[in-house]
């Protein structure tokens, strides 16, 4: 079965590097990194799409489905748990959904693998001087994405513990702001003026109360928590629900359960979402006001109006995900635009770097 995995993650892969070996492109070690970009922020909209269908779960074991490679020779048992259990994680379309996800993993794991033997080949090749190609830091990805492929797995195993999928969530977006920032140490950029190193530290708070956000949002989507408020601007119809920290935030514990083994109170749902809520706040506070900033700035200018669109686009989403009863397209939607956000914050950061230099 392993071997069978491999190759369908292998085959998967051929189709990008394909387009990458037939691109007119003649840096095609760029063209490459790129291209592993676009397709983990593929991998985090679909992981989304996986999450908010009830998806998880859809293969009960790892890495296979029921010992099988795919769903068609699992078919069996598949269909015998969804008769048993009808509106259960088990389903067929789910175990293709599930498995989707996971071959979709497999392939960026080769595509890394490729921009690792291609990093050392050229870093050699250059009598190790071309510091874009030195490969440290395209084998700490290689290393991030097997401990994400752990996290996957264990999500799985541990049945969603909300930790673990949280903490899934994480690693899926530093692997992208990863790979944004390889990416953009292979682009030329226009020269930024000196005065944007003011930015430098404004600019790194805003990803991080980012990352803190996507974690509190992942939170919400791995309890379940997203309906505990339906309106906005207040939660209940009051400014300060019912609530209840104590189980809410209590990390290690089984999903829908708290550390005692009991139900977990709707208080705690409601402590959940809003906290992601108020949170939300601060953080389009910060990166508005970094983005404002940063369009005064020469060279800083496109990114940072991406951004204020972005960040304005962001929280439409979230008001009308609430507004709409969480609409499935527009919360995978909003799972996208957090990932934009930090695709953004981490090429604005990097250019912040280049402040003063020609």
């Amino acid at each position: 079965m392993l071997v069978q995995l491999a190759i369908i993650g292998l085959i998967v892969a051929m189709l990008p590097l394909s387009v990458v070996w037939v691109s007119d492109d003649p840096d095609k070690y760029r063209k490459l990194v790129w291209v592993t970009l676009f397709l983990t922020f593929d991998l985090i909209m679909f992981g989304a799409f996986t999450r908010l269908t009830d998806s998880g779960l859809g293969c009960p074991d790892w890495p296979g489905c029921y010992g099988q490679a795919d769903p068609v020779r699992a078919h069996a048992d598949i269909s015998a748990a969804e008769a048993a259990m009808p509106t259960g994680p088990v389903t067929v379309i789910k175990a293709w959904i599930e498995m989707i996800h996971r071959y979709l993993a497999m392939a960026i794991g080769v595509l890394i693998i490729a921009l690792l033997v291609s990093a050392w080949r050229k870093w050699w090749k250059s009598g190790r001087k071309e510091t874009r190609f030195a490969p440290v830091f395209v084998t700490m990805l290689l290393a991030f994405i097997c401990l994400q492929g752990a996290f996957g797995a264990w999500t799985v195993t541990m049945k969603l513990q909300p930790i673990i999928v949280t903490i899934h969530l994480l690693l899926g977006m530093g692997l992208l702001g990863l790979l944004a920032w390889l990416g953009a140490r292979q682009t030329d950029h226009p020269p930024v003026m000196r005065a944007a190193a003011a930015l430098r530290l404004p600019a790194m708070l805003a990803l991080a109360l980012l990352t803190i956000q996507i974690a509190l949002g992942g939170w919400v989507s791995s309890n379940y928590a997203a309906l505990a408020c339906q309106d906005f601007p207040l939660c209940q119809g009051m400014l300060l629900p019912p609530m209840d920290f104590q189980h809410g935030f209590a990390l290690w514990r089984d999903l829908g359960m708290t550390v005692g083994g009991e139900y977990l109170p709707f208080a705690a749902l409601t402590a959940i979402h809003w906290v992601h809520r108020i949170f939300a706040f601060a953080v389009i506070a910060l990166v508005a006001w970094v983005a404002l900033k940063a369009l005064k700035m020469d060279g800083l200018r496109k990114t940072a109006r991406w951004l204020a669109i972005l960040i304005a686009f962001q929280f439409a989403t979230g008001v009308f995900t609430v507004f709409l009863d969480f609409p499935l397209a527009l919360a995978v939607i909003h799972n996208g635009g957090a990932a934009l956000l930090v695709l953004l914050l981490t090429m604005l950061n990097y250019k912040i770097r280049l402040a003063g230099k020609a």
